[in-house]
């Protein structure tokens, strides 16, 4: 039992403390070494690199499982994408099966109309809900060439409510200033 304890307290890489729980600005879970921390300005780790996230707990709904009768349940991955999902539902980690109902539903998004014109092109705007819940308005024209890898129509858009706030510097900022921002 001793190395149960050792496991949560202990960092596995170094063997030094492991820092408290902190949750980012976007609501994730984690806990890292006490000897690593995030450089802004290197934008590298300085020290142990260990991270532990947490999964988020489930939030029960007000819907039942079409196949079996069970409620559902709303789950967001550590990548922050979200599914529905029957509470009878599971995965079982050796035997890479799921067990239980195997009901799932992801959510991929939303769009709708917006009665505004584009800044840009003059064509109608479109609110775009993203399946971790970013807002953005973007021209109706606009599209993704996935062989060119590259943005087609018009390639207005105005990000919604993002929560981060620009460092003075003026470098990218992704709302939580103990990670990079992603690259594109």
């Amino acid at each position: 039992m001793a190395t149960k304890d050792t496991k949560l307290t202990n960092c596995p890489k170094c063997g030094s403390p492991l820092s408290p729980v902190e949750e980012t600005p976007s609501g994730k879970k984690l806990q890292r070494c006490s000897t690593g921390s995030w450089n802004p300005e290197t934008r590298q780790v300085e020290g142990c690199d260990y991270v532990k996230w947490f999964s988020p707990e489930p939030e029960e709904l007000d819907e039942s499982c079409p196949k079996c009768g069970a409620p559902l349940v709303m789950m967001t991955t550590r990548a922050g994408k979200k599914m529905k999902k029957c509470s009878k539902g599971g995965w079982d980690r050796e035997a890479r099966k799921p067990t239980g109902c195997d009901f799932v539903e992801w959510f991929n998004g939303t769009k709708e109309d917006l009665e505004e014109k584009c800044p840009t092109c003059g064509e109608h705007l479109v609110l775009v809900t993203t399946a971790n819940g970013k807002k953005m308005k973007k021209c109706s024209t606009s599209g993704w060439d996935r062989e060119k890898k590259q943005a087609t129509g018009c390639t207005y858009i105005e990000w919604l409510n993002s929560g981060a706030t620009s460092p003075s510097n003026g470098t990218k900022f992704n709302g939580d200033e103990n990670f990079p921002e992603y690259e594109q």
